[in-house]
């Protein structure tokens, strides 16, 4: 089968390219020394399906070119390489912010390189333009509206009653601890949004929390690797010859490592790293705090998130951003098709189980739950079990 062959413009003088980019059969490279012919060739009706600029040009610079064809609706879309003979962390940094497609030096661009490089961002192109196009997931989701009446109905009751409670409390908190009575975190349901609880940590908790996640989290507590480790060498590099990597090389403060490896290694770090983080014994809590978490008094403000539409009585618990992103994946974000509530199976399982359960399990609960949400399964009975279950838990 005849490989497929990409059409490329080499915008430079010859000795910014390996010659492998002029006579690979994968490649068909128009050449252009420099900036006027570029223009002519792209005008020309000739579009390439990448164009591979050098830095350095007669009286222009790459990043020239690039403007001049992102001013340009019709060449916008087409990937754009910067090449340049020599590193540089500035022409790097300047690449990166101006979303150029990729930056290399001469020695690592060969045909082999270039040729991976163009087929995955091409496929990443076409997968983005799915995707703005609104493809179906084929899961749908629908808040009901007996849920949302129910939810707006006993969130407002609620605070009503609740008002002296919330206000004693209240002082409380300030009478403990300098600092604001309530916080909003970023917390992500089905979508992201404010999340309102009463205070109940000392002030500079979440400077704390990174070392108290690998100390003290009841989800894994093992001591775990929580950083790129930039002086283990790439098993794939070790096979290149001399001064090549077998993928484009990422320059980080004042390490390099090539894509593949840094990918490798940051899957194995999320691999490794619970998801939920728990912290039991929590030495960042107030006296006060203490008291409004064991009667859950703290979490009434999120009565609020109730009203606004952010919450449901009745849901998955919300994560913060950080755990969230440890479960967009496959089956696991299933969750996020329901709303995040105040209370849900999970919460109540849990007392079912001591207080103990793992990662895996409380995964599980969640998607259970979001199953209720699919193909018009949801209950009213179901939820006001949940809600009656809750008050002993």
């Amino acid at each position: 089968m005849k490989p497929t062959q990409h059409s490329l413009l080499l915008i430079g003088s010859p000795e910014n390219f390996q010659d492998s980019l002029f006579t690979d059969p994968r490649i068909h490279a128009i050449h252009a020394t420099n900036v006027l012919e570029a223009v002519r060739v792209i005008q020309s009706g000739q579009l390439p399906a990448v164009v591979v600029c050098a830095m350095h040009l007669s009286g222009k610079d790459g990043f020239y070119f690039f403007d001049w064809m992102k001013s340009i609706p019709a060449f916008r879309e087409i990937p754009f390489i910067l090449v340049s003979q020599t590193f540089s962390v500035e022409t790097y940094k300047k690449a990166l912010l101006d979303s150029v497609s990729d930056y290399y030096t001469t020695s690592q661009l060969d045909a082999d390189t270039l040729v991976n490089r163009i087929d995955f961002i091409l496929a990443y192109q076409n997968r983005a333009k799915g995707i703005q196009a609104g493809q179906p997931s084929g899961i749908a989701y629908r808040m009901p509206l007996s849920k949302r009446l129910f939810d707006i109905t006993v969130a407002s009751l609620a605070l009503l009653f609740l008002s002296p409670l919330l206000i004693l409390v209240s002082l409380a908190i300030v009478l403990e601890s300098r600092g604001k009575i309530y916080y909003s975190a970023k917390r992500v349901g089905r979508n992201v949004f404010g999340f309102y609880k009463l205070r109940s940590m000392r002030t500079g908790a979440d400077q704390m929390l990174k070392k108290l996640a690998t100390e003290k989290n009841q989800y894994g507590t093992a001591n775990i690797q929580t950083d790129i480790d930039f002086s283990l060498p790439c098993p794939r590099c070790s096979q290149q010859a001399e001064n090549k990597s077998c993928s484009p090389i990422m320059y980080i403060d004042n390490h390099q490592i090539c894509d593949y490896w840094y990918q490798q290694q940051k899957k194995a770090l999320l691999e490794q790293k619970p998801a939920f983080v728990k912290i039991k014994d929590d030495p960042r809590i107030t006296r006060v705090g203490k008291f409004i978490r064991n009667t859950s008094i703290d979490e009434l403000p999120q009565l609020i998130n109730v009203i606004k539409g952010d919450m449901s009585i009745v849901g998955n618990r919300p994560l913060p951003v950080y755990e969230a992103e440890m479960l967009t994946v496959d089956d696991l974000s299933k969750r996020f098709l329901a709303p995040a509530g105040i209370t849900g199976l999970w919460q109540v399982e849990l007392r079912g189980k001591g207080g103990n359960m793992s990662e895996q399990e409380r995964k599980n609960l969640d998607n259970e739950y979001a199953d209720h949400f699919k193909d018009g399964k949801y209950s009213f009975w179901y939820d006001m079990g949940l809600i009656l279950r809750t008050i002993p838990a």
